[in-house]
């Protein structure tokens, strides 16, 4: 919702004015230009990027219509779950979550905090650990060197939408300059046409870079900035529950490990102490 409603602000304040200034807009619409600019900006994104990366980019677009899902009352719902784990870790012992681990989709645990459940990547970070840590085999050291290895995966595959949808806004400028260019061809081959005529060519051939600079920076740049955010936001989660699955293996109580993980959250989402102690226990 915020996207659109920047978009309507980019176009009401270059067209508002344009228009003010005394400016016609119909003199701006130039579809031709358009499809120069973005017919060449999406041939380029094509070559440049194999499939792989050419659907992720396309899935990821959608997710910028949407809201932050990295709420307080996720983490809140995140912290819980880890607390109910490990409770039942220090009650009954690291075998009795074998189940939970091996069926978190019918795990009486996981099932409680569906916010999470449907998040299967976060669901499949969690039960790889605690797998781990059911097994006995590896010390803390070197789970938390694998955790550190797999969120840094997670973070350059996440940064690959961002970073190819900045590379078209990069280009945006550039093919607006070849719309350009080729307006002006058109130009210089009607020179005997009447000032009129070639005045509104001339415009025409401006619209151009004016389309390609207003796409680059007003509408494609701050997409990848977006997806840069959401992204940040994700690694935060899977380092909140690194951090507490890493204390409670340090020997460190339910209570005191998702303390730990509350720590490491941005202010803006974490939850205070009293918040999270009332939640746990209300839940």
């Amino acid at each position: 919702m915020l996207v659109i409603i920047g978009y309507i602000v980019v176009v009401g304040s270059v067209i508002g004015g344009f228009v003010a200034h005394g400016g016609s807009v119909k003199a701006l619409w130039q579809p031709f230009e358009l499809v120069i600019i973005g017919g060449a900006a999406m041939g380029a994104f094509i070559v440049g990027n194999n499939g792989k990366v050419l659907k992720s980019t396309f899935g990821a677009l959608p997710s910028v219509l949407k809201g932050s899902k990295y709420t307080k009352l996720r983490y809140l719902a995140l912290m819980a779950l880890l607390y109910d784990l490990l409770s039942k870790i220090r009650k009954e012992g690291m075998m009795s979550i074998e189940g939970d681990v091996e069926s978190p989709d019918q795990s009486p645990i996981f099932t409680k905090y569906p916010e999470i459940s449907v998040d299967h990547h976060l669901v499949e970070f969690i039960t790889d650990y605690l797998r781990l840590m059911v097994s006995g085999n590896m010390n803390p050291i070197e789970i938390e060197t694998l955790m550190d290895q797999e969120i840094e995966t997670h973070h350059h595959e996440g940064a690959i939408p961002p970073s190819a949808i900045q590379k078209v806004a990069d280009g945006l400028p550039a093919f607006g300059i070849v719309a350009a260019v080729m307006g002006v061809v058109n130009v210089m081959g009607s020179v005997g046409e009447p000032p009129a005529i070639l005045g509104g060519k001339i415009g025409a051939a401006l619209v151009g870079t004016f389309v390609g600079i207003l796409l680059a920076y007003g509408f494609v740049g701050p997409l990848s900035g977006l997806l840069e955010q959401k992204l940040e936001e994700g690694t935060k989660e899977l380092q909140c529950v690194k951090v507490t699955l890493l204390a409670s293996l340090q020997g460190y109580a339910p209570q005191l490990a998702i303390e730990f993980g509350r720590k490491v959250l941005y202010s803006t989402e974490r939850p205070t102490f009293v918040e999270l102690e009332a939640h746990v226990k209300k839940k």
